[in-house]
């Protein structure tokens, strides 16, 4: 963990003014001078910044501001508090298009600069439960290959994911090394399946004793769950997964595109009124 000599510059070398005749609140102001050095990369993400006592003295402003300035800060998820250590700057979120593009993880990750890492934790042949089997539209105790993987990102643990797959469809994916490949490329190329769409759920949820121990965070720490069916051009479902996000670390990037139906209604009913009418 770095600390606060990290920071490039002395502390009471930058410019940190409280406007007192502003309208804007003091902690408002606080909160985006802090965020400016941080943009500045004055303090670079896992550095310490400084103290309470010390903001306020350079602030000119009491501590009530320079908390709820920091409290503010912390909520949005830039700044992280631990109990007798300190206030440090957080970790930048990984973000992820998995919620708008078909891609698997991996893929995604490349596609963005990072190096992912697979660590596969389970890798077998199962009977299908009646909740995987109704998921993937086949009957219960139909053979299903199950992999349990663990998704590093910058060597640090961000996806913890279970995956089912039909074994009469994807028996080769049942001794293939997932450590340093996508599934979806894996798919494609050795069982000639081709994945053309999606549905994706997402909920909060928070961590249990097992994730929390895979995913190096506390019990009841927030995490993100995917739940995704993919199918084949047909509708065939071939891939359910199930997986959880470290919430301290993911962010979902969803583009959003405006349908002009009222428009196109408009126009369909304007052309409908230039036609000629017979009597």
């Amino acid at each position: 963990m770095a600390n606060v000599g990290t920071v490039k510059a002395p502390l009471n070398t930058l410019r940190f003014v409280v406007e007192m005749d502003s309208p804007i609140p003091y902690y408002i102001q606080v909160k985006e001078a802090l965020h400016g050095a941080i943009d500045q990369r004055v303090w670079l993400p896992g550095s310490q910044i400084p103290g309470e006592p010390e903001l306020c003295r350079v602030f000119n402003v009491s501590r009530t501001v320079i908390r709820q300035a920091l409290s503010e800060m912390e909520h949005e998820g830039v700044i992280v508090r631990r109990k007798g250590k300190g206030t440090f700057v957080a970790e930048p979120k990984i973000v992820e298009s998995l919620v708008q593009k078909l891609t698997g993880f991996y893929q995604d990750m490349v596609e963005r600069g990072h190096t992912p890492v697979t660590q596969v934790l389970k890798q077998q042949v199962i009977p299908a439960s009646s909740k995987v089997a109704k998921r993937l539209s086949i009957p219960p105790e139909t053979q299903v290959i199950e992999m349990e993987r663990l998704r590093f990102v910058d060597d640090e643990p961000i996806l913890l994911v279970t995956t089912y797959l039909p074994y009469d469809r994807c028996a080769p994916a049942a001794d293939a090394d997932f450590t340093g490949q996508s599934l979806y490329t894996f798919l494609e190329k050795e069982c000639g399946l081709m994945i053309t769409s999606g549905s994706r759920w997402l909920e909060a949820v928070l961590a249990n004793e097992y994730e929390a121990q895979q995913l190096k965070v506390k019990a009841g720490a927030p995490l993100i769950l995917i739940d995704s069916i993919a199918y084949l051009e047909d509708g065939t479902p071939i891939e359910y997964y199930h997986a959880v996000h470290r919430g301290d670390r993911s962010r979902f990037e969803v583009k959003l595109v405006r349908v002009r139906e009222r428009a196109s209604a408009r126009e369909s009913a304007s052309t409908t009124d230039d036609l000629p009418t017979s009597h």
